[in-house]
């Protein structure tokens, strides 16, 4: 199942020679475990609620894939040129199945949710 990596930066002004350089390079850290980018350096339409900064999503052919990528040496060594420079959260997820259904969804929790309130 597909799955990817989020991040929500915090870009404080125009790109230093650092994350020039990890925006130049980390294609080629994750070339190795099938990713790609899917949203980068977009301006995102806030919505609902706050949004500072910028997001970036990538795409892997599996959480283990992703879960990999991060954790390998090219990748951890490229990483703190960005992270001594930028502050963000990311995060890894899986995604859902093409066939996907919120309302089976939402019937299960309803159900999980009336097993519970029974049980008591």
């Amino acid at each position: 199942m597909t799955a990817y990596a989020i991040a929500h930066l915090h870009p404080d002004g125009l790109p230093n020679e650092e994350v020039l350089e990890y925006i130049e390079r980390i294609q080629s850290t994750m070339d190795p475990y099938g990713g790609r980018f899917l949203v980068h350096n977009t301006p995102v339409e806030v919505m609902e609620g706050d949004w500072p900064g910028a997001l970036v999503v990538l795409e892997f052919p599996a959480i283990e894939a992703a879960r990999t990528w991060f954790a390998s040496p090219a990748y951890q060594e490229l990483a703190p040129l960005r992270s001594r420079n930028m502050a963000g959260d990311v995060v890894l997820v899986d995604g859902v199945a093409r066939d996907y259904d919120a309302g089976a969804t939402a019937a299960a929790l309803r159900a999980e949710a009336l097993r519970a309130a029974t049980a008591v």
